[in-house]
């Protein structure tokens, strides 16, 4: 666990971690400002209502993950990833000032324009995050770095969500988020000034011109080899998992009888846990890029999902009134609800960090960065998925606890497929290369 940390007081680790803390911390802050601004204020000068309004803000910010995702990925491995750091971060700046503009304007069409350009910036900065890691940290060092990573993401999603939320309908409180957003992007600047040079690891690629040729160039390139593919889908699982956790948070507490208070303090418990989870990952893989922890943080997902739907019902209709955080922990169950939350999220990040070390160890160096753009292409389908599937089975009379008991006990299934299919394939691979290490003497005749 030392070692995890000393990677902070390192150059080659502890810029690219402060960048992308505060590039989570702003888009998550601006995000979440805007949402509230159209629930309370822009809704009613806009013939759209509200929620469908809150919809069409998270399609608007997950679009250029579709759009965008195989270009960063080409130019990610096309160029120096430090340079296109520093590039895209300073793009950042007056993407924040124009937010800045839009916001004390109060124009609903503009900040969404604006939230459009965060999520290509978004979307351009992801291969280069996770593709660079592998240039500037040891093998060992992998799964710690990528626990520091998606721990301090999800806290920095965490810090944007309740800061934007709380801020931006106060005195002042527009003032306030412009300012944050504008003072964030510039010291995001600032640290990717010191990102060591990564070397471009395909300078000679072509870049395709049409998005939809080169979307389906880096979906080949992911699926080659098939084991790479395989812990794509486990990662997008995850995030479908976590998509629908989050989305149905309000609609749970209150079924439960918690007031918006709850609602917040369930946010900070699932990033909290996903966090602890991460941390504790390169704790008990001692360093090393394995997925034997796969199925039993699966079991421990998918049992405190099952134990956390029970609890959330028995808790529900009691037609009380709506409590804050300490009434709500005093009632009978809301401890045991607390616990499951904490596990589930914990046990995610055990599940996760380690899929995305694999990936980053054994995606071929010159189309790294591509892998990296397939993967965040197959996060963005399984997030989309992940509402539609809350849409259909909570229309067909589903409880919204059964939905996440549902959800995350199927990890279990899904992880024991993959688990199985990547011990076949490390076997298979292990055959190979002794046949192959044996030499043609051993090998010459029928079989």
């Amino acid at each position: 666990m030392t070692g995890q940390f000393s990677l902070l007081a390192r150059r080659r680790f502890a810029p690219l971690f402060v960048t992308q803390f505060l590039g989570a911390f702003n888009d998550n802050l601006f995000k979440n400002a805007l949402v509230i601004l159209i629930a309370f204020r822009l809704a009613a000068q806009s013939s759209m209502s509200g929620p469908l309004l809150v919809t069409l803000a998270a399609g608007i910010f997950i679009l250029p993950f579709f759009l965008f995702s195989a270009w960063a990925g080409q130019l990610a491995d096309r160029h120096d990833k430090a340079r296109l750091i520093r590039i895209i971060k300073f793009a950042e700046i007056p993407i924040m000032l124009a937010g800045a503009a839009a916001l004390f304007a109060a124009d609903l069409w503009s900040l969404m324009a604006v939230l459009f350009l965060m999520g290509s910036q978004s979307a351009f900065f992801g291969p280069l995050k996770y593709g660079i890691l592998p240039d500037h940290l040891r093998a060992e060092e992998l799964v710690g770095g990528n626990a520091l990573i998606e721990a301090a993401t999800f806290l920095a999603i965490l810090f944007g969500t309740i800061l934007g939320s709380i801020l931006v309908l106060r005195d002042h409180g527009v003032a306030m988020v412009a300012f944050l957003m504008v003072t964030l992007a510039a010291l995001g600047y600032g640290a990717s000034r010191f990102v060591p040079a990564a070397p471009a690891a395909a300078p000679d690629l072509k870049l395709s011109i049409n998005p939809f040729a080169a979307m389906a160039a880096i979906m080949r390139v992911a699926l080659r080899p098939p084991e790479i593919f395989a812990a794509i889908l486990g990662i997008s699982w995850f995030w479908l998992v976590g998509a629908t956790f989050l989305a149905q948070f309000p609609n749970l507490v209150k079924m439960i009888g918690g007031d918006e208070t709850v609602v917040a303090f369930f946010l900070v418990l699932f990033a909290v846990g996903i966090g602890l989870g991460s941390l504790l990952c390169n704790l008990l893989l001692k360093g090393a890029v394995s997925l034997k922890l796969l199925p039993w943080s699966a079991l421990m997902l998918a049992a405190a999902s099952a134990h956390f739907a029970w609890a959330a019902e028995a808790m529900t209709g009691a037609g009380r009134e709506l409590a804050g955080i300490v009434a709500f922990l005093g009632r009978p169950g809301a401890l045991a609800i607390v616990a499951d939350l904490v596990v589930i999220a914990a046990a995610g990040g055990v599940f996760v960090v380690p899929l995305y070390a694999f990936i980053q160890a054994r995606a071929d160096i010159a189309v790294r960065a591509r892998v990296i753009a397939a993967l965040n292409v197959m996060n963005s389908a399984f997030m989309v998925a992940s509402a539609v599937l809350g849409l259909v089975l909570l229309g067909a009379g589903m409880a919204v606890p059964i939905l996440l008991g549902l959800t995350g006990g199927l990890t279990l299934p899904a992880a024991l497929i993959l688990a199985r299919y990547l011990a076949q394939r490390e076997r298979r691979i292990a055959s190979d290369m002794s046949a192959l290490a044996s030499g043609p003497s051993h090998s010459a005749g029928p079989r």
